[in-house]
């Protein structure tokens, strides 16, 4: 059983709870195989909060593209964040957005590792 901890050191607390129930019943390999391509595929929530602030200066909607939300960062692009109240309410959840972003990408890289 590989703990993830050792891994992944940077994810957030419940982030790193749903990727320990993924990677508790893989090899170390294939643990390593799937830290691997999953830092390159997630989102920090941080990241999430600097292009939500920006929305604030004329460019609304990067965090929802970030998040693959392509309908949601046009709409937010061309009504100014729906007016800056998205904005606001993205400011505000932001770690939520890169966690559920997050959660996905896990949830990809595990299939297209079954897969290959």
């Amino acid at each position: 059983m590989a703990s993830i901890l050792h891994l992944m050191p940077d994810l957030e607390p419940d982030e790193m709870g749903y990727v320990q129930t993924l990677v508790q019943p893989m090899t170390e390999g294939e643990a390593q195989r799937f830290a691997s391509i999953y830092r390159s595929r997630r989102r920090e929530p941080m990241l999430i909060l600097a292009t939500t602030l920006a929305g604030f200066f004329g460019v609304a909607g990067i965090q929802r593209l970030l998040v693959g939300q392509i309908g949601l960062g046009i709409l937010y692009f061309f009504t100014g964040g729906l007016c800056l109240v998205g904005t606001i309410v993205d400011l505000i959840n932001h770690k939520r957005l890169a966690y559920e972003y997050n959660v996905k990408e896990a949830d990809r890289t595990v299939a297209m590792m079954r897969y290959s």
